[in-house]
């Protein structure tokens, strides 16, 4: 699968809010080759959260973007969202 330009800033936008946001532990942007969901995905660990925070789904959504189910482990939220 491709992306476009336009989906890649959107993404990115997403990602440096969510950093802005929340307490994280780690915010990527991967391509589809290296995405699991072979799919433009961000992919965030938040910290000190207990489930996704109306924050960062805030972000997801004006990102356009759909959340994928992940589970949560050892005291992290796990976050996976595709164009």
């Amino acid at each position: 699968m491709s992306c476009t330009v336009e989906e890649r800033k959107r993404v990115r936008r997403a990602a440096r809010a969510i950093r802005e946001e929340v307490a994280t532990e780690s915010v990527d942007v991967l391509a589809p080759s290296a995405s699991q969901y072979c799919e433009l995905t961000l992919d965030a660990v938040l910290r000190d959260a207990e489930g996704v925070p109306p924050e960062v789904l805030r972000e997801l959504a004006l990102a356009g973007l759909t959340l994928q189910p992940t589970p949560s482990q050892a005291g992290y939220e796990h976050v996976a969202a595709t164009v």
